[in-house]
């Protein structure tokens, strides 16, 4: 991999796939691993200071692997850890994600928007400041959504059981007739065909990952990093939890990139993570961009 041009990108799970996937399409030929912390997934559940320590492990294990700025994937992770991370990594470029507050209120016709999102996340300061400089008179309404990570984690996408989760999750946004829909968990963009079902025509869904893509461009950008090669990037995955399952659900989730990607496994040990002598999945790496093209 070219070390000058990678990007490392970390959730809890899953769920920054949909944040890889816009980083592919607006970065074709740029290297980028993926790190999946599913030893600890969900980090929505866990104290704000346990998720920093997570979350900083995970940037240091990066960062060894030759990650040259990291994407930090997961709204919980960046409402608890951002501003943690970039003093303990004050040389490393850091892009999070935010809830898209701004732009929801932008986009509202009847000044009704609705958030969905952990509990970890609202309770963070950044949802708040994003809030007080954004909302101004818009009515700015939330919902925690249990059930829904373990879901996309489990691959139950179209499911009886998840379109409950959902259902119970929007009816009250429906009813109090938000026209705007923030996607504030990057697991969430994954259920959009059955969110879009439910809430209808009449709310528009928002979906942040573009925005962090073009964020992630514009800082590879000011440092002259920006690999313009004809060629595809290489992609590499690790997950703390099982390899074969994350190389499964890796087929599922991004079909056009997925197939044959180079899963690795890695173990927390002593509060950092090591990935020596833990075989990876059966799937060879390769420059999976060849295998198909692009939509």
């Amino acid at each position: 991999m070219n070390d000058s041009a990678m990007i490392g990108v970390f959730d809890s799970g899953v769920g920054g796939l949909s944040v890889w996937r816009e980083l592919v399409r607006q970065l074709p030929h740029q290297d980028i691993i993926y790190l999946a912390d599913q030893a600890h997934v969900p980090y929505g559940s866990r104290q704000l200071a346990e998720v920093r320590e997570l979350s900083a492990g995970v940037t240091r294990f990066l960062l060894a692997q030759g990650a040259s700025m990291i994407v930090v994937a997961c709204n919980t992770a960046s409402a608890a850890s951002l501003h943690h991370l970039r003093r303990l990594f004050p040389e490393v470029p850091f892009v999070g994600m935010e809830p898209a507050v701004k732009p929801a209120v932008e986009r509202t016709h009847n000044g009704i928007v609705g958030v969905i999102a952990t509990q970890a996340t609202f309770q963070g300061e950044l949802f708040a400041s994003l809030i007080k400089r954004y909302a101004g008179d818009v009515q700015v309404l939330t919902q925690i959504c249990p059930g829904l990570v373990e879901a996309v984690e489990a691959g139950a996408l179209d499911t009886p059981e998840t379109e409950s989760l959902l259902r119970e999750c929007l009816n009250p946004l429906v009813k109090a007739g938000a026209d705007q829909l923030v996607l504030g968990c990057t697991h969430y963009p994954f259920l959009r065909l059955t969110i879009e079902r439910i809430v209808g025509t009449g709310m528009a869904v928002i979906d942040p990952a573009p925005a962090v893509a073009r964020q992630t461009r514009r800082v590879l950008a000011r440092q002259e990093l920006v690999t313009g090669c004809s060629g595809g990037g290489r992609w590499v995955f690790y997950t703390s939890g099982d390899a074969a399952a994350f190389a499964a659900l890796i087929e599922q989730l991004i079909p056009l990139y997925g197939t044959g990607a180079d899963v690795r496994a890695v173990r927390w040990r002593a509060g950092r993570l090591d990935a020596s002598a833990v075989p990876s999945s059966d799937h060879p790496g390769r420059n999976l961009r060849t295998l198909r093209p692009m939509v």
